[in-house]
């Protein structure tokens, strides 16, 4: 085999990975800028400038020592990337990759297929096997020093160059489309794991700031009954296939016998489960919240523990992304504490199994339990519930979506938001028996949306200010039980309401009220109760 100089074989790789690993970039470039509407001159600028930019970062990060390690890791991990742009549509962010390195095994094998293999080997470890077993002729390190100088700055002035020569088209390029360079592989995932790194990294041990240690609950002495609430968190349940909100398909017909607050038009605070979840329980709005914020910040369920509530997180997701650290966790993905898990599946129900017990250890409290559901989580719908509740048919039976027609995947994501109907009405039936002793409630909020093929897109991910509605429209809603707790929250009033703008920054203000937790923390301004509650 023929030696190769450092810059031949970043070049080589870098064309490599320019024609191979990047048809989602080329694909959504064609789009704006149709080959056959004058712009292919255009287009073949652009094939070089990333070519040169690739070329670029690749010498910057190269030496002697590091040159096969590096190109082989990005090698690897770009065919992987490749493939989820490719088939989903998603987009690698730093809140992509956040929410990569926080999914389960369980969560990582529905994403597993051949195709998936077929883009490993073929555009990683083929390519990988070569870069390890070509041989590197080294020149002395003033030698190399000035190669790369001289790759840089002549891969700089071509690209001056071309910018120049297409100026009308570079303006549009970088103003109006600039989410195109989300596309480009390996050059933003890379960018996005610097960023990623950068917002994670603690130069030392972390320090939670404590908040809310005022927090004291004011219910009048008159009060017998100890308020009991859940709070479901749902897993990518879309608003628009509620049929609570217009969806022509029946997809809640048990909800609908409840009397029940149903929210149309509540906005995530993200579109990852990794970004939505410790935000909704965070005292920061989504424009002010960030990662470090999330971490660094006691939350909602620390501040209502303060005040005297008992509180219990129950999870069959990932995990609590953080949110339950200080509070008591349980967790339901495993058949050694859900008794409902049937061929490796653990069935959300199995959360309510036991609690009962604990309700009654602490019946002298106000409690709060989170179920944390599996609800709607994708690539594998079909997997979310079980085969009697497979009613829309038929059915989408692979975790490769693009292979299903529109109405195989509607149909499987269907079927699991009709399983999450089910789970929410035995929760207010589990619920209904205390209200004899207890002021009773549940709240339900999904964490994101979910796309459904639309514009090629699956799954979700997509960075916040492009996601479409599927992404960040959730399903939302309440129910309140007893005579006492419907005294003190208005619910027919409260249905006036059900159509009006919220988000999930409310959340933390609204268990406050619920909980009657007086706190200078409340913003009633972020309360959905507020106008419709008799509580002061």
């Amino acid at each position: 085999m023929r030696n190769l100089s450092q810059g031949k074989l970043v070049f080589l790789v870098a064309l490599f990975l320019v024609i191979f690993d990047n048809m989602s970039f080329f694909t959504n470039v064609i789009k704006v800028y149709p080959l056959f509407g004058g712009n292919i001159y255009f287009v073949i600028s652009l094939v070089a400038i990333l070519l040169l930019f690739t070329n670029i970062l690749l010498t910057l990060v190269s030496s002697k020592y590091t040159i096969k390690p590096l190109l082989v890791v990005i090698v690897l991990i770009s065919a992987f990337t490749n493939y989820f742009m490719n088939t989903y549509g998603v987009v690698i962010d730093d809140s992509m990759i956040q929410n990569s390195l926080q999914t389960n095994l369980s969560e990582s094998i529905d994403l597993f297929s051949l195709q998936l293999l077929t883009y490993a080997f073929f555009l990683g470890v083929v390519p990988a096997y070569f870069i390890y077993k070509i041989p590197i002729q080294y020149k002395s390190f003033t030698q190399e020093l000035y190669a790369k100088l001289k790759s840089i700055i002549l891969s700089l002035i071509i690209i001056v160059i071309l910018v120049l020569s297409f100026s009308k088209y570079y303006t549009s390029f970088f103003r109006e489309h600039k989410s195109l360079r989300y596309h480009t592989n390996p050059t933003y995932w890379i960018y996005s794991l610097g960023k990623y790194i950068s917002k994670t990294f603690n130069s030392g041990p972390i320090v939670v700031e404590s908040i809310g240690d005022d927090a004291k609950i004011t219910e009048p002495i008159s009060d017998e009954k100890k308020e009991l609430v859940i709070m479901v968190v749902g897993e990518a349940a879309r608003a628009d296939r509620f049929s609570l909100n217009g969806y022509e398909k029946e997809t809640n017909p048990l909800l609908k016998k409840e009397d029940i607050v149903n929210f149309s038009n509540v906005s995530s605070c993200g579109t990852s489960t990794a970004v939505s979840v410790p935000c909704m329980f965070s005292i920061f709005p989504k424009d002010d919240f960030d990662y470090k914020k999330g971490v660094e910040t006691q939350n909602i369920l620390d501040v209502i523990q303060k005040s005297g509530v008992e509180v219990l997180w129950r999870d069959n997701n990932s995990d609590s992304k953080g949110v339950a650290l200080r509070v008591p966790f349980e967790d339901y993905r495993t058949p050694q504490r859900n008794t409902i898990c049937i061929d490796g599946e653990c069935r959300d129900i199995g959360m309510l199994v036991g609690l009962d017990k604990y309700i009654e250890k602490n019946k002298s409290k106000d409690i709060l339990i989170v179920l944390h559901q599996m609800g709607n989580h994708g690539p594998a719908y079909y997997k979310r519930y079980p085969k009697e509740f497979e009613k829309f048919k038929p059915v989408c039976k692979t975790n490769q979506l693009e292979q299903c027609t529109k109405e195989e995947l509607s149909n499987a994501y269907d079927n699991a938001i009709l399983y999450t109907d089910f789970f929410l009405s035995k929760v207010i039936n589990f619920l209904k028996p205390y209200e004899n002793t207890h002021e009773t409630a549940m709240i339900y909020m999904s964490d994101h949306g979910e796309s459904l093929g639309e514009n090629g897109l699956y799954l979700h991910g997509m960075p916040y200010f492009m996601a479409p509605d599927s992404q960040t429209k959730v399903g939302a809603l309440m129910w309140f039980g007893g005579e006492e707790m419907k005294e003190d929250v208005d619910v027919e009033k409260l249905k006036t309401y059900k159509d009006k703008p919220f988000s999930q920054d409310y959340l933390f203000h609204t268990l406050l009220k619920i909980f009657e937790v007086d706190t200078k923390l409340y913003d009633k301004k972020l309360d959905i109760l507020y106008d419709a509650t008799t509580l002061e």
